[in-house]
């Protein structure tokens, strides 16, 4: 595991995908995010999984990008480096992500929080875009995640500052769905992981698609594309068994199908 980058345990359709650079404080250099996408993918391929737990650790999530690989950077070696592209290969998985955060999501480990689907912070967790101290800007969706999530006024804060918002600030802003203790972070997460997996597999990746569609088109094209999911479940052997379940007073049993 110490020469491992990127970790993964799967239990019970839960996997838990660690970073695992705690010595420069899980920086994601460009070889960690390469490690990052791939496992990520797999775990999206792997028919036994059906939600995935991003996780650094009880003291750090990410204190951002690997400023080694940046100091020296030219706006060719930049465009050249092919460094984002694994950040779009995370925005692809299907599988529903939860970050659980304890300790710093800075910079590009705030952008990594915010490209999951939902977020567990433990009352340490600090989030924020510091890259203006720098002399940059966020690069990998920061300016419009974060703006998304709580809003023009305080993302501009945030980004045109560089400090850091709080667990329980981060909680009032919408940003992360619940906080709690520490010690329980990755456990909280992990038992809403396995309440997402009990769900009907089909149906939570075409939720969380229509989901994410709220964000990239106007309302009405949003509530076309809702409908269609909608109507393309009734092909699913799960939303019969879902809906006679209920009719019939008893534990639904999903297969994936």
């Amino acid at each position: 595991m110490e020469d491992r980058q990127v970790v993964v345990t799967t239990e019970d359709a839960v996997a838990v995908v660690t970073l695992n650079r705690p010595q420069v404080l899980n920086a994601l250099s460009q070889s960690m995010m390469e490690d990052l996408a791939s496992a990520l993918e797999a775990c999206d391929r792997d028919p036994q999984v059906r939600c995935i737990v991003v996780w650094g650790g009880p003291t750090v999530f990410a204190a951002g990008a690997d400023v080694r690989e940046l100091a020296d950077a030219s706006v060719a070696s930049m465009v050249r480096s092919y460094r984002f592209q694994q950040w779009e290969r995370i925005r692809r998985v299907a599988t529903p992500l939860i970050a659980a955060v304890s300790g710093y999501a800075l910079g590009g480990g705030c952008e990594l929080a915010m490209a999951c689907d939902i977020i567990v912070a433990s009352e340490t967790a600090r989030f924020g875009q510091p890259e203006i101290r720098l002399g940059i800007i966020p690069g990998a969706g920061g300016t419009q995640r974060l703006t998304r999530a709580i809003g023009k006024s305080r993302a501009m804060e945030l980004i045109l500052t560089g400090r850091p918002m709080t667990a329980e600030e981060a909680y009032a802003a919408g940003l992360v769905s619940r906080v709690v203790p520490p010690e329980v972070c990755l456990e909280e997460a992990t038992r809403l992981a396995r309440e997402i997996a009990s769900r009907p597999p089909v149906a939570v990746r075409l939720a969380k698609e229509a989901v994410l569609q709220a964000f990239e088109t106007p309302l009405e094209a949003g509530l076309l594309f809702e409908r269609r999911c909608f109507h393309l479940l009734f092909g699913t052997e799960d939303s019969h068994e879902g809906l006679r379940s209920f009719l019939e007073k008893r534990t639904p049993q999903f297969t994936g199908r």
